[in-house]
């Protein structure tokens, strides 16, 4: 008999985690985010290995999340730059800075996102037709891998 999956519902958050939810990744993200495009700045910034950063960046590059482009032919240098996936996935990881702000770092200024017109950005997960945050309301899932509790 095979093995029996540890979560066999069809899940994104168990998708998108099996991608980016380990360290490495989310900081090569973030320093893509902050304009950081070449291989020594994002190491020297995340304080990942070299071997280490390699991995991540081709598997995030396999993904989709993210593009080389060569800079230099002697010797072969690339930088990086995330693509439209890997831009929405700092909308995500704008959200995980507003929690960790608010319940893990209280102590320090927060981080404030400033969007192209020069207003602060305030990221919120809202409902399409009233317009209040998700956390306000009763709200259930439905679609993909939603399952009612037995």
């Amino acid at each position: 008999m095979p093995p029996k999956e540890a979560d066999p519902r069809p899940c994104s958050i168990a998708d998108t985690m099996e991608l980016i939810g380990e360290r490495w990744s989310i900081l090569v993200v973030r320093e893509l985010l902050h304009g950081v495009r070449r291989f020594d700045g994002i190491a020297h910034n995340t304080g990942a290995s070299r071997d280490i950063l390699t991995a991540r960046l081709r598997k995030l590059e396999r993904s989709g999340i993210l593009y080389r482009e060569r800079y230099s032919d002697r010797p072969v240098r690339y930088e990086y730059h995330l693509t439209e996936a890997g831009r929405e996935l700092g909308d995500v990881l704008m959200l995980l800075v507003k929690w960790g702000d608010r319940h893990i770092n209280q102590d320090d200024p927060p981080v404030v996102w400033t969007h192209s017109c020069g207003a602060d950005l305030v990221p919120e997960v809202v409902c399409a037709a009233c317009g209040k945050p998700a956390r306000e309301g009763a709200h259930s899932p439905h679609g993909r891998g939603v399952r009612p509790t037995s």
